[in-house]
């Protein structure tokens, strides 16, 4: 193996799939069926359920680097555990391993103050709140973050917040009790990537009003509790301001990075997950006098499916590497590569599997329309393609800019 896996990350791997095989594979059709009957404004009692299993074994808080609160695992040596976790739709959260808290406590580790840790953090680390994180906004293309409209303006001790927010992931969620908000402090500055900040809102100051939760692809709750928030004239004590005033890009750039990452190693194993259910159904089936598994057509998409995933992994591990050893920043390039390649490689093999499952595949009985709801939702999230393609053309023409 190119990036060979520590004895502590085999072990952990291996406890890890055993609790997948033991407690989230056979609750996942009870976890759609609740998601699907209590909708996105309720707490789900299986994933309440089984965090204090997957805690009691250790499985808990596995993503934070650099920290004394979680595993203590560097993003090389987290990737395997979160490709694992991809693919059930009910794992992430069951080991505290979900979106967007994962992002928001990395942000809460690194920039909150004592007592934000204290309040918000804590309570996050154990998995008895959850948070939301607020950016991108109906009004503007929020594809450049440059463009968000919310305002956040000082008036005396504190800040006063005016905007509309959506894809607000988590807001319904009776659970969600802090939310980390990003808007403009200082609208003029002629740095456009300073005119930004981030501030901590908790979700019962008055002024907040969850709209309404948006479908994905028809989903509600399940792959993602999306949500439209309004906030009007919302008061918050100055000493919630993260980091500072103009700080919210470089914020918004560190947190993302992780993320992305994270949602690229999960989609990599709900595709691994996906090809496993394509090759037995193609087993099973048999179509004008032969198994379906014995089409050229079916073995060319297989091939090809196995080809893409390990050329993902690959690619994914080898920014994970960058981002260890030379840092978020410098290893941008490969972040964006892999923001890229591996939603699109999930999408075609969602696609190939559904095809392989005739009718029944776009139906909800195989998981496959959820994943490719999933997969399809990935391109946009955390940076549309056409951004990263964009990023990494300017990485490649500036190698030769003095020629």
């Amino acid at each position: 193996m190119l990036y060979p896996m520590s004895p502590k990350v085999v072990e952990l791997k291996r406890k890890l799939e055993s609790f997948m095989d033991r407690h989230i594979y056979p609750n996942e059709e009870r976890f759609y069926r609740e998601a699907e009957e209590l909708g996105p404004w309720k707490v789900y009692p299986v994933v309440e359920e089984l965090k204090p299993l997957a805690r009691a074994e250790g499985l808990w808080n596995l993503f934070l680097p650099e920290s004394s609160h979680g595993a203590g695992l560097t993003n090389l040596e987290y990737a395997p555990f979160c490709e694992v976790m991809g693919r059930s739709h009910l794992a992430p959260e069951v080991f505290n391993c979900s979106a967007p808290d994962t992002g928001n406590m990395e942000v809460l580790e690194r920039y909150g103050s004592e007592k934000d840790k204290e309040r918000w953090l804590k309570p996050l680390l154990a998995g008895e709140i959850r948070s939301c994180f607020a950016m991108t906004e109906p009004a503007v293309a929020s594809s450049d973050a440059t463009n968000i409209e919310s305002s956040i303006v000082r008036d005396g001790d504190h800040y006063v917040i005016n905007g509309r927010k959506w894809y607000t992931t988590n807001a319904t969620d009776p659970r969600c009790k802090i939310c980390i908000f990003m808007g403009k402090t200082d609208p003029d500055n002629p740095d456009r990537h300073k005119q930004q900040s981030m501030i901590l809102v908790p979700m019962d100051t008055p002024g907040i009003e969850v709209k309404r939760p948006l479908p994905v692809f028809g989903f509600y709750g399940v792959p993602d509790r999306a949500s439209e928030v309004v906030f009007t004239n919302v008061r918050v004590p100055k000493e919630n301001m993260l980091l500072g005033e103009g700080r919210g890009f470089e914020i918004a750039q560190g947190r993302l990075g992780p993320g992305r990452i994270h949602h690229c190693m999960r989609l990599i194993g709900l595709s691994e997950r996906t090809l496993e259910k394509m090759c037995r159904r193609v087993r099973s089936r048999v179509a004008f006098g032969k198994p379906v598994s014995e089409q050229t057509v079916t073995q060319e998409r297989i091939a090809e499916a196995r080809i893409m995933i390990e050329q993902a992994r690959l690619l994914t591990l080898n920014a994970a590497y960058a981002m260890d050893t030379v840092g978020n920043k410098v290893a941008k390039a490969e972040i964006a590569m892999i923001k890229v390649a591996v939603p699109n490689m999930a999408c075609q093999i969602i696609d190939w599997a559904i095809q392989a499952h005739g009718g029944g595949g776009t139906s909800n009985d195989f998981g496959l329309t959820q994943a490719y709801a999933t997969a399809r939702l990935l391109r946009l999230a955390d940076g549309p393609d056409e951004v990263h393609r964009n990023q990494i053309a300017r990485f490649e023409l500036k190698k030769y800019s003095n020629n």
